[in-house]
């Protein structure tokens, strides 16, 4: 545990080096944490200011190494669709145990499947928690025991929902891979379910800006918070805002039902399945109570999609 000797208790740990984990690993630099950045294999590119680290945080083993030494974790790991229900409890009991035997406080990146079909309710905090589907009533569980771990006192957590993502570096997501290179190339865009219903998306930036935030105000324990989340629009709208930066139409192909296309395959296709009643309903997120009470402002959705053409075109150069 040499490695780990002088890093104080003013280390901050971020857990999964995804787009979330390598934004939020980013966003601590700047704001002058130490921050170790970790996963599985500790290798990709170089971020200055923060110390790439492998561990297996599924194993009791693996999670106390990665956060030995931290005052704040970030919980930013996720799995294959299909692993999911199996690995994320696994990785969440090791994680509660290390963070509870260390002293650090968790701040967990949590996603909206708790609430479950809504009908197209705006979605507050206080939404009530309906999930039927597998993926959403094991959130819905992972979620409760972490509250159950704040309110025990064994361990400080707090809980930030994101909507879909959205921004540089976000490939996995409907408004990813799916659809900014054929944007930028003539290819086909994919739209999921009803685009003309209003559907939020949440930048990374934010994403990122919202969990330091909560990892610097130990006041936020203890609950759940929605991360600044612009004001919901239609996703056929972004097609529009899309169409105004490359400058061409968009050949858009619409799954009103959801099936195999281009990136979906069979496996994440029969997984994803019982999820797409997000695209056959309103997905509102308010985010008015992260925003009134540590003074955010999510970024402007025409920003958002700005930074994201430009880093697709870069990405896709070097491709």
């Amino acid at each position: 545990m040499t490695a780990h000797a002088n890093s104080a208790r003013s280390l901050h740990t971020v857990l999964g080096s995804g787009p979330a984990g390598t934004a939020l690993a980013r966003e601590l630099v700047r704001r002058g944490h130490a921050v170790r950045l970790v996963d599985r294999k500790g290798e990709g590119p170089a971020i200055e200011g923060a110390e790439r680290y492998a561990a297996d945080v599924s194993t009791v083993e693996g999670a106390l190494e990665a956060v030995a030494g931290a005052a704040v974790v970030y919980h930013c790991v996720n799995v294959g669709y299909h692993l999911q229900v199996e690995v994320m409890p696994r990785i969440q009991d090791a994680l509660l145990g290390a963070a509870e035997a260390s002293g650090a406080r968790l701040v967990v990146l949590d996603t909206l499947y708790p609430y479950g079909e809504t009908g197209g309710a705006v979605m507050t905090e206080d939404t009530p928690w309906k999930a039927t589907t597998r993926k959403g009533r094991m959130r819905a569980e992972l979620d409760e025991k972490y509250l159950a771990a704040h309110r025990e006192g064994r361990v400080r957590v707090s809980l930030g929902r994101s909507a879909d993502f959205v921004g540089p570096g976000v490939l996995n997501s409907t408004l990813g891979a799916t659809t900014f290179p054929g944007a930028l190339t003539g290819g086909t865009v994919l739209g999921l379910g009803d685009i003309d219903l209003p559907h939020s998306y949440t930048s990374i930036q934010d994403v990122a800006a919202g969990l330091a935030t909560l990892g610097e105000h130990p006041e936020g324990d203890g609950r759940v918070w929605h991360l600044p989340t612009a004001p919901a629009v239609s996703t056929r709208d972004i097609h529009a805002m899309i169409e105004k930066r490359v400058g061409r139409p968009l050949d858009v192909v619409v799954l009103a039902e959801l099936r195999p296309f281009g990136p979906f395959d069979e496996q994440f296709i029969a997984e994803y399945a019982e999820m797409f009643y997000q695209h056959t309903e309103p997905q509102i997120v308010d985010s008015s109570a992260f925003e009134q009470v540590f003074g955010a402002t999510p970024a402007p959705l025409t920003e958002t999609v700005d930074a994201t053409v430009t880093w697709y075109g870069e990405w896709l150069a070097q491709q």
